[in-house]
């Protein structure tokens, strides 16, 4: 669904590596981080990886947004209705 730029027009790079993480999705010309979380980001020791992952980012002027693998799978149009939002406000 956000092959061939679906989303909002702007190109979508899957497992993407930047600095020492790879992002599950990366938007560049909106400098948007999507993280995908399954159940292992419950754990303690995940939390502190992605809190890691995510100030990472956030230092270097990246917005990330977060999803559960649950809303992914059953809200996917609440999803894109979020990331679509999210995109055009940067890039306004």
């Amino acid at each position: 669904r956000i092959r061939n730029k679906k989303l909002c027009g702007v190109r979508v790079k899957r497992q993407y590596g930047l600095g020492p993480f790879i992002l599950d999705f990366y938007i560049p010309k909106a400098r948007l981080a999507i993280e995908i979380d399954g159940k292992i980001h419950l754990k303690k020791e995940q939390r502190e990886r992605d809190l890691n992952k995510d100030t990472f980012l956030t230092e270097n002027g990246i917005k990330v947004v977060r999803f559960t693998n649950e809303e992914v799978l059953n809200h996917i149009e609440i999803v894109f209705a979020k990331l679509e939002a999210i995109i055009n406000e940067t890039l306004d």
